[in-house]
C-alpha cells in the first residue's frame, strides 16, 4: 500500500514566495498606472497651447455691416500649420451656425455642457476627424450684435506629440524598474539568507550536543520569533530529563529493594533442596518462601505505584471526583486485612454525593493515596484481645474555606516529631517497629498529593495520651461547583 506524504516545504522558499509574488503582481499594475499618469502629464502643455490658439482665433472674429466675419492673416495661418508632428485644424462658425472659415467637417460639441455658450471659456474634448483621433479646444465668442447668439471657434490637432511624450515618460520611469526589480529580488534573497542564519546556528548547536546532554538551550541567542520554539524544546527536555530520572530512580529502587527478598527466596529454596531436610524444616522453608514472595510482590506493586504517581500529573487526565465515595470504597477494600489483625476499621464524616466533597483529580491515584494511608495505619497499629486497634478514615468538607479534608487516624504508637518529615522519604522505616512494609507507602501519598496540589500533615491523633496514635491529614481544594460524575474508580 502506497502512503502519500505531504510534501515538505522550505521556510526560506515560503517567505521568498510571499514576498516576491505580490511584487511581480504589482509590477503590471504599476505599468498601467504609470501609463495613465503619463497621459495626463503629456496632455497638459499641449492643451495650454490649444487654449492659447483658440483665444487668438476668437479675437479675429468681427462684425461688419451687421454680419459676423473672420479674417485670418497669412502669418497667423502659417503659424497654425507649422507643427512638424501633428496636423492643426480650426473652424469658425457664425451666430446662426453658418460656416465662416476652417474645416467644414470638424465635429461640433456633442455634450450639453460643451454646447452651452459661455463667452471666454475654453472647453477641451477628445474627438475623431476622418478616422484620426484629435484633441479639440472650443470657445464661444459673444458678438457686439443685439440679441445675436455667440459664434463658435474650434482649434484641433492630432495626438502624435502627446503619444510621443507619454511614451518617453513611461520609458523614463519603467526602464529603471527593469534594473531595480532583479536587484530587489537579489537583495531580498540575500536578506532572507542572512535572516535565517540564527536557525542554522541553532541547528549546529543541537547537532553538536552529546546524547546525554539534556540541559536547556539558550533562548537569548536566537531571534525573538524563535524564542517560543526554543522554550517549548526546553520544556520537552526538562520533562524528558524528569522522566529519565524517574526511570533511573525506579530501577535503582527496584534493584535495592528486591535484592533482599530474592536472596531470601534463593536461600530458603536451597535449604528445602537438602537431602537431610525433615518435613517440618521443609514446611518452614516453604512458609518463608511464601512470605518472601508476598513481600517481594508488595514491594514491586509499591514501586509501580510510586512511578505511576510521579508521572501522573503529565499522563493521567483529571476529572470531578467524589472523595467521600472514593474513600469509603478504599475502606471497604481494606476490611479483610484489618480483620486479619483484629483492627476496628471504620469510616465517618461526609457521605457520598454530599455538597462540598468533590475535588478535581485522577480517581485512580486518589484511591491509591487513600489505600496507602489505610495500609500504613493498619500496619503500624498494634492490636490484641485486651486492647484492639482502631483505624478511622473520615472526609470533612469546609464550604467556607472551599477545602475538602481527608483524615486517617489510628491508635498506634504515633510518630515522634523528629521523624515526621523522614517518614515521607522512600524506604525510610521507623525504628522500634516490627511492621512489614517497603517504606514506600507514605512517599506515594506525598507524591500523589503534590500532583493534586494538596497538603499533607502528620499530627498526634490523641495528644497527651499513651500511645498518642497518628493522624494523617490531606487537604484538597474543593471544586467551585459540585460535580455530577461518579469519579471513583
Amino acid at each position: 500500500m502506497k502512503i502519500f506524504q505531504r510534501e515538505q516545504r522550505s521556510l526560506f522558499g515560503e517567505i521568498l514566495d510571499w514576498m516576491l509574488t505580490p511584487l511581480l503582481l504589482l509590477w503590471p499594475v504599476s505599468l498601467a498606472l504609470t501609463w495613465l499618469v503619463a497621459q495626463g502629464l503629456a496632455n497638459k502643455p499641449f492643451d495650454r497651447a490649444l487654449e492659447y490658439n483658440a483665444h487668438a482665433l476668437a479675437q479675429l472674429v468681427t462684425v461688419q455691416d451687421g454680419r459676423a466675419q473672420f479674417n485670418l492673416p497669412q502669418p497667423a495661418g502659417e503659424i497654425l500649420r507649422a507643427d512638424e508632428s501633428d496636423i492643426v485644424y480650426y473652424q469658425v462658425l457664425g451666430p446662426q451656425g453658418e460656416y465662416l472659415s476652417g474645416e467644414r467637417d470638424l465635429p461640433r460639441p456633442q455634450s450639453p455642457e460643451d454646447d452651452r455658450p459661455l463667452s471666454g471659456l475654453v472647453r477641451l474634448r477628445d474627438a475623431e476627424l476622418r478616422g484620426i483621433e484629435i484633441r479639440v479646444a472650443a470657445i464661444w465668442v459673444r458678438l457686439p450684435m443685439p440679441g445675436a447668439p455667440a459664434a463658435l471657434v474650434q482649434v484641433a490637432e492630432t495626438r502624435e506629440k502627446r503619444s510621443v511624450l507619454a511614451t518617453e515618460i513611461i520609458k523614463g520611469v519603467m526602464l529603471p524598474q527593469f534594473v531595480i526589480l532583479p536587484l530587489a529580488v537579489l537583495l531580498v534573497w540575500l536578506a532572507l539568507a542572512r535572516g535565517i542564519q540564527p536557525l542554522h546556528r541553532l541547528e549546529e548547536r543541537i547537532r553538536a550536543r552529546d546524547p546525554d546532554d539534556l540541559s536547556p538551550l539558550d533562548h537569548r541567542a536566537v531571534p525573538l520569533e524563535v524564542a517560543p520554539l526554543v522554550d517549548s524544546v526546553n520544556d520537552l527536555l526538562r520533562r524528558l530529563q524528569d522522566s529519565l530520572a524517574t526511570q533511573k530512580r525506579f530501577l535503582a529502587d527496584a534493584a535495592h529493594q528486591l535484592k533482599t527478598p530474592l536472596a531470601g527466596l534463593r536461600m530458603q529454596a536451597d535449604l528445602a533442596q537438602r537431602e537431610n531436610t525433615s518435613t517440618e524444616e521443609l514446611k518452614r522453608s516453604l512458609q518463608q518462601i511464601g512470605r518472601a514472595s508476598v513481600r517481594a510482590t508488595h514491594t514491586v506493586n509499591q514501586l509501580l505505584a510510586l512511578a505511576r504517581a510521579e508521572a501522573g500529573g503529565a499522563v493521567l487526565a483529571r476529572q470531578p471526583v467524589d472523595l467521600a465515595r472514593l474513600v469509603r470504597e478504599a475502606v471497604r477494600d481494606s476490611v479483610p486485612r484489618a480483620l486479619e489483625k483484629s483492627i476496628d476499621l471504620g469510616y465517618e464524616g461526609a457521605q457520598p454525593a454530599d455538597a462540598g466533597v468533590w475535588v478535581d483529580g485522577n480517581p485512580t491515584l486518589l484511591k491509591e493515596l487513600a489505600r496507602n494511608l489505610l495500609d500504613n495505619a493498619i500496619a503500624y497499629t498494634p492490636s490484641s484481645s485486651e486492647r484492639p486497634g482502631v483505624v478511622t478514615a473520615r472526609v470533612l468538607a469546609d464550604p467556607f474555606g472551599h477545602v475538602v479534608l481527608l483524615q486517617v487516624e489510628d491508635s498506634g504508637p504515633g510518630v515522634p516529631e523528629a521523624e515526621r518529615e523522614l517518614v515521607f522519604r522512600p524506604f525510610y522505616r521507623a525504628l522500634g517497629t516490627d511492621a512489614d512494609g517497603s517504606g514506600l507507602g507514605l512517599p506515594i501519598v506525598l507524591e500523589i498529593a503534590r500532583q493534586h496540589g494538596a497538603d499533607v500533615r502528620l499530627d498526634d491523633a490523641h495528644p497527651g495520651q499513651n500511645p498518642p496514635g497518628a493522624c494523617f491529614s490531606v487537604r484538597f481544594a474543593a471544586r467551585a461547583a459540585a460535580g455530577t460524575d461518579d469519579g471513583a474508580g
